[in-house]
């Protein structure tokens, strides 16, 4: 630490910089119009520095904010190397090759300004950013989860965007958004709950420094970064040195059958790492692809996890790591490849793999695999309900959760989400007020985790009944875990794979993992998570 810089300072400088993402997200939640924002939580706020340095982030969703530094950074550099940057700018993007994670994933970047700037030139003190999930960014899919060939089918791509222009609104990019959607309505009320949590976050850290100035706020987030920094690379340094190796797979890219395979080795010297996916499947002709933004976040959550200590999380703890994801490969994927399932699927199975090799590094740190997979789950069609004359279009989109590992002394928690995502599963009464549908069974599944001297949490079982009458109704299911359970570790026993299944006239037929189709109303959508795998040997 540098003499300038005060430990008990630091700590409240930290709690101070995570209580404005926290409100950014509390701003928006309580804002949004979809039950996917408002109920599910699916979305995640963060502080910045000037130089697009993650500073603080708020306990929202890995995926979401490892990738998001690389979404700021997109922002900077379309607009402040030009000097185009001024009070009153949001940038708005979703383009998953310019630090997105996929299309639905929205992010909202605000610069913000301070008055007594040091050298009085009108250059940004920092940056708040907030990345929502919409429901539908349109696509030839409802909900915008598609089994896709090229990235075009999965709905509209969003360069880095002025929304807002000096303060002044650009309502043309606001029309043409929703112009491309299919629910225009729930979509202008996710965004502007995003502009709303950006407002608050920019206030908030315009407060800070108006009350500490901008050289002790500036020394503290550079303080942050470099003290998450020394705590990785004391991890690292505690680790024994040697290259550890795992791998794992896809079930399937959902069109062919072969399994899709990602690979890792983990080379730690001294208090250094260099993560290499070299020898990973190439990218695939659907959506299954993880872009670089992607990885790179898994890889952050993984060594943040393994820490332990309450260390702040920010960009620090990518600094002492080197990350190798060869281009065009399944978790470097290049345009124009389809990557809806890359967030949400192979960032699982990146988990996975990288946790399968650090087992190797520090056993005693790492628990076996939990569930492997979101269970995305997009249905979409008409709804009557409220006028049988004029049906509203209707978006429902959810991830589902699932059985945790075991850990090395407890056993797993049931039905809860885990790894790279952090979201609630939607209640049902807010499903059915906001949907046509019905959810008939909401249970855990019980002896779906896998066995060992501790036992895998249990996945969970949501049944969903179509009612509408409006014609047939599309669904989209993204879902992995379905052929092989989630690996146990030190003996410990496999989870017990995930199954979806289609009840229709009291005949129940097993879908695929991956895939779109119809639901006739009176339909039964059944899903079925996997359980955690076992560790240590059963007694």
């Amino acid at each position: 630490m540098t003499p300038m810089a005060d430990p008990i300072r630091l700590e409240v400088f930290k709690h101070r910089l995570t209580s404005i993402a926290e409100e950014m997200g509390v701003v928006l939640r309580r804002a949004s119009y979809s039950p996917n924002i408002k109920e599910r939580r699916d979305y995640s706020c963060a502080v910045f520095d000037s130089q697009g340095r993650m500073a603080a982030q708020a306990a929202h969703i890995p995926v979401h904010l490892g990738s998001m530094p690389l979404s700021v950074g997109a922002a900077i550099d379309a607009f402040r190397t030009s000097g185009r940057l001024v009070r009153g700018d949001a940038i708005l993007l979703n383009d998953p090759f310019r630090g997105g994670t996929h299309l639905p994933d929205i992010t909202l970047v605000t610069p913000v300004f301070v008055s007594n700037s040091p050298s009085g030139a009108e250059e940004p003190f920092g940056f708040v950013a907030c990345r929502a999930h919409h429901a539908d960014v349109g696509g030839m899919t409802a909900g915008s989860m598609p089994l896709a060939r090229e990235i075009y089918q999965e709905g509209l791509i969003i360069p880095p965007l002025k929304l807002f222009s000096a303060g002044r609104l650009n309502q043309g990019i606001l029309d043409l958004i929703l112009a491309n959607v299919r629910t225009p309505d729930e979509r202008s009320g996710d965004l502007w709950a995003q502009v709303a949590a950006n407002q608050r976050g920019a206030a908030r850290l315009q407060e800070m420094v108006a009350r500490y100035g901008t050289d002790e706020v500036g020394l503290y987030m550079a303080e942050l970064l470099a003290y998450t920094e020394r705590m990785t690379r004391a991890l690292l340094a505690s680790l024994p040195v040697g290259t550890y190796r795992y791998a794992d797979a896809l079930d399937d890219n959902g069109v062919s059958p072969e399994p899709v395979d990602i690979r890792v080795a983990v080379t730690i010297e001294g208090d250094h790492a260099t993560v290499d996916f070299t020898g990973s499947a190439p990218q695939q002709p659907t959506g299954v692809n993880a872009v670089y933004a992607i990885t790179l976040s898994a890889v952050s959550y993984v060594f943040r996890c393994l820490i332990r200590l309450d260390a702040p999380n920010n960009s620090g703890c990518l600094a002492p790591i080197e990350l190798i994801a060869p281009l065009g490969s399944v978790v470097n994927a290049q345009p124009p490849a389809p990557v809806a399932a890359g967030n949400v699927e192979t960032s699982q199975r990146i988990v996975d793999v990288l946790l399968g090799a650090m087992a190797q590094a520090c056993p005693e740190r790492v628990p076996a695999a939990s569930q492997g997979t979101m269970n995305n789950v997009t249905i979409g069609g008409f709804d009557g309900r409220r006028s049988r004359n004029s049906p509203r279009a209707f978006t429902y989109y959810e991830t589902i959760g699932g059985g945790m590992g075991a850990r090395p002394a407890a056993p797993g928690l049931s039905a809860v989400h885990t790894h790279m995502t952090n979201t609630l599963n939607t209640p049902a009464e807010a499903i059915e007020y906001a949907y046509p549908l019905r959810v008939l069974r909401y249970e855990i599944r019980r002896g779906s985790g896998g066995r060992g001297r501790f036992r895998g949490g249990d996945g969970l079982r949501r049944d969903i009944q179509l009612l509408s009458q409006e014609g047939d109704t599309q669904v989209t299911l993204i879902t992995d875990r379905r052929l092989r359970g989630p690996y146990g570790l030190q003996g410990g026993e496999a989870g017990k794979r995930g199954e979806n299944v289609l009840i229709r006239g009291g005949v129940e037929t097993t879908l695929p993992g991956k895939g779109s189709f119809y639901l006739h109303p009176g339909d039964i959508l059944s899903i079925r998570t996997p359980g955690g795998g076992g560790f240590g040997k059963p007694d």
